[in-house]
């Protein structure tokens, strides 16, 4: 992995200053691949207000007069982290830019991830310079459940500028990290399962007061709080409920909680789900695959390289991540850690399917993003090589249709 050296150095050849606004531009690349089809050989991209308006061969697709033209060998739809929780998580790993997770109480579905987002952290910039164009981020891992998620764009000097999804998913976790000490609760995964089925139960139960003697009605209903709100969302299949869990026995209790309450839910992290690819296909749960690069201990202990292949072959559909990250610089990214699963059984093109329209989908997020299709948000991202290669670099960078990066990273 490049050295994280680089961080600050990579942040400060972006030029962003103020949000990114629409803008024509065009980008020419001697292979386009846009995941909507098979890769064009000397292909064109044409944005137009924000949009992708045309796509092709450059001997079939004009390019306007007077817009920015932009080359490169390898053109792909900008990429897309599936999870992470950069923007809460900062790059010092100091407790004042350490937001990802408040240890307060066991079960904070209430807590949004927009109040906490740093949109001009670091990190944010860096993971631009590889390519990286959206980001699913959001509360981590370390809590029964630990908070909300969204979606945002990696532009941006305030969070209204860079998110475009405030409420995304419900992060919840099972397992060890998710434990309590000391005869907290919760102690046991026994207990993790009745404390979310509590949470749950709790929120599809109507909260009006009693009816007092003497009435024969009861009275005005009572505002739900944050927290029963939010889970009844979850209930209503307006936000789905992602589950970190990584070992099988943990994987299943997650489905089985997801057929319990009919819930629309997502399984991230998923070590062992090599190990269950019946039982998650029949559910038909999406993956958030952990990073193959993850290292192998702990709730990891039984992580492959291979998996994404499996999952792939099995017909479930996943993305990778780039994940929580406890050690500096904080962050994975999942340019580095799609290749390693191309060079571990995972076909190249499903590879990048992986960190694009495949992520996109897995997050919601693919009538946007993911793929260059006309109507489609301008993200772009420019390599002078194979992105999966080490030697190569994104060398532009396009969202919204403005170049906010076009030095080598």
């Amino acid at each position: 992995m490049r050295k994280t050296a680089m961080l600050l150095a990579a942040a400060s050849a972006v030029v962003l200053g103020s949000p990114a606004h629409a803008q024509d531009v065009a980008i020419r690349g001697e292979t386009v691949h846009t995941m909507a089809g098979p890769a064009i050989t000397d292909g064109v991209v044409v944005i137009d207000d924000g949009k992708i308006v045309a796509v092709g061969p450059a001997a079939s697709t004009p390019i306007p007069a007077g817009v920015t033209v932009l080359t490169a060998k390898v053109v792909t739809p900008g990429l897309v982290d599936a999870r992470s929780v950069v923007g809460l998580a900062g790059y010092m790993n100091q407790p004042h830019d350490q937001d990802q997770l408040d240890e307060s109480a066991p079960v904070q579905p209430q807590l949004r991830a927009i109040d906490a987002y740093n949109p001009n952290e670091v990190l944010v910039a860096w993971l631009r310079g590889f390519g990286v164009t959206t980001i699913h981020t959001g509360h981590g891992p370390g809590a029964l459940v630990s908070g909300q998620t969204l979606v945002a764009k990696t532009v941006g000097t305030t969070a209204e500028q860079a998110v475009i999804v405030p409420q995304a998913m419900v992060a919840a976790n099972l397992g060890p990290a998710a434990l309590a000490e000391g005869g907290k609760a919760p102690g046991t995964r026994a207990k993790q399962m009745a404390m979310l089925r509590q949470a749950l139960i709790s929120a599809k139960a109507e909260e009006k007061p009693p009816v007092k003697k003497g009435e024969t009605k009861a009275g005005p209903d009572k505002p739900p709080s944050l927290e029963v709100q939010t889970m009844r969302d979850v209930l209503a299949r307006k936000l789905p409920l992602m589950i970190t869990a990584n070992h099988a026995q943990d994987i299943m209790s997650a489905l089985r909680l997801g057929q319990e309450f009919g819930i629309d839910l997502v399984l991230d992290g998923a070590a062992e789900a090599y190990l269950l690819t019946d039982q998650i296909k029949a559910a038909g749960v999406k993956v958030i695959l952990h990073p193959p690069m993850t290292r192998q201990y702990g709730e990891y202990e039984n992580a492959s390289f291979t998996t994404g292949a499996v999952l792939k072959a099995a017909g479930i559909p996943f993305a990778y991540q780039s994940g929580f990250e406890g050690y500096v610089p904080k962050t994975r990214v999942v340019l580095f850690e799609a290749a390693v699963a191309a060079a571990n059984g995972l076909a190249w093109n499903d590879a990048l399917a992986s960190i694009t329209i495949d992520a996109a989908k897995v997050i919601g997020m693919d009538s946007r993003v993911g793929s260059l299709e006309v109507g489609k948000d301008g993200d772009v991202a420019l390599f002078d090589g194979d992105p999966f290669e080490f030697a190569s670099h994104a060398v532009g960078v396009v969202i919204d249709g403005k170049p906010v990066s076009t030095a080598a990273q």
